[in-house]
């Protein structure tokens, strides 16, 4: 089997290496010429446990490719996943521009039957403007070129991305054929040897799957959050009340514990997609929208914390502040809608001197001024706050008498 994704950003680069394991041939395809060339050199765009090894190995084996050229890599495939991004535009709604893009070089480039296979999360109804995309240039072609369409989002962690890959909780395939199921099974069989959880479903439901997981996912995040906060001011301890709501199976342990709100790719861009979706139907998301004002509100706890220790915002001027962690969560280098942005800013407009340590993150590209670290107690030396914003397992147990001291 032959397959070409197209985009080797966080999903589509983890889809093809992890493809590319298992004895498939796979050709990743990006306009970035810079980024394909690293990639051919074993360098990462991303810091994702276990991935470089993976590349690395593939590239070796010669399974895996890395190409620019899409008239090399769409045709003769048996299947092309899509798998570009799609930021939030301003009205929250997913920007579709690049998924349109690769369906009409699809459309100009295949030669024979080919399943293209929407990988990147997308609104319901993207799969149909794919088909109707690719068709359109088949007729301007003017050849009868049978094809299928399938939508087959992704649900992988940032931090723990091969392993979802490798053994996943399930496999969400929609499809309009069965051609189509069986090429989607068989593609997906050899990660499923111990327990078959491929799940297929018509397309629109399987696009309307990633973001009702998401959803639920971001809600038990706010819902947590806002526990917290209640729990703090009445004097209980969250922890405890986590472990005694976990502890009923109804509800579980996951999703539970409480922070400085969510963050990333996914959350915050589909959260914003789902509710311009239900607008667009003249509808109201009232939890989903309320989950997504809470988060906003829980990305100021840490600085609303500091302005109270200190007594007010106009104290923070000239005090040194350092920040242990900058991703939005561990295991990953992804800074996207961070908490820590939202706090940076805020101490940065309150004339704060902010430091910063992170475990992978050594800068990001802000407009104000930072001071990194190269670890934790160098950070805090001489601060007059610390906070601890990304829960990485190093700031678990320091030597707390060491920081002290260098407070």
């Amino acid at each position: 089997m032959k397959i070409t994704i197209v985009g080797t950003g966080y999903v589509g680069l983890v889809t093809g290496a992890c493809f590319s394991d298992v004895g498939i041939d796979v050709t990743c395809l990006d306009v970035d010429s810079a980024k394909i060339e690293n990639l051919r050199n074993g360098i990462m765009p991303i810091f994702e446990p276990g991935l470089k090894d993976l590349v690395v190995r593939n590239m070796k084996n010669n399974r895996l490719h890395f190409t620019t050229d899409s008239s090399e890599a769409l045709k003769g495939k048996d299947i092309i996943f899509s798998a570009v991004g799609t930021p939030s535009t301003e009205d929250g709604s997913a920007d579709l521009k690049h998924v349109v893009d690769v369906a009409k070089q699809i459309g100009e480039s295949i030669d024979s039957y080919t399943l293209v296979v929407t990988k990147s999360t997308v609104p319901v109804g993207t799969s149909q403007i794919v088909k109707q995309t690719i068709q359109k240039q088949l007729d301007l072609r003017g050849v009868n070129i049978d094809f299928d369409i399938a939508s087959n989002p992704e649900f992988l962690k940032e931090g723990a991305a091969v392993s979802d890959f490798m053994s996943p909780d399930r496999v969400v395939v929609g499809v309009e054929s069965q051609r189509a199921e069986d090429l989607m099974a068989s593609l997906y069989k050899p990660f499923m040897l111990n327990n078959y959880r491929v799940i297929f479903m018509d397309i629109i439901s399987a696009e309307m799957t990633k973001y009702a997981s998401n959803a639920m996912l971001a809600t038990r995040i706010s819902f947590m959050n806002e526990i917290a906060n209640l729990c703090e001011m009445v004097g209980a301890n969250v922890n405890y009340v986590r472990k005694g709501m976990g502890s009923d199976t109804r509800i579980g342990t996951k999703f539970l514990y409480s922070g400085c709100g969510y963050g990333g790719s996914c959350f915050p861009k589909d959260i914003k997609a789902l509710i311009k979706t239900a607008h667009d139907k003249d509808y109201t998301m009232e939890v989903i929208e309320a989950v997504e004002r809470v988060n906003d509100r829980q990305k100021t706890v840490l600085y609303s914390k500091l302005v109270n220790y200190f007594g007010s915002e106009s104290k923070l001027k000239g005090k040194v502040v350092t920040l242990w962690g900058l991703s939005f969560k561990p295991e990953t280098d992804d800074i996207r809608e961070a908490p820590s942005l939202v706090l940076i800013e805020a101490l940065n407009k309150a004339g704060a001197i902010v430091r910063a340590y992170d475990p992978i993150i050594s800068k990001v590209n802000l407009d104000c001024e930072i001071q990194y670290f190269e670890d934790i107690y160098s950070a805090a030396q001489g601060s007059d706050a610390v906070v601890l914003v990304t829960e990485w397992k190093e700031f678990r147990l320091p030597n707390w008498p060491r920081v002290k001291e260098a407070m």
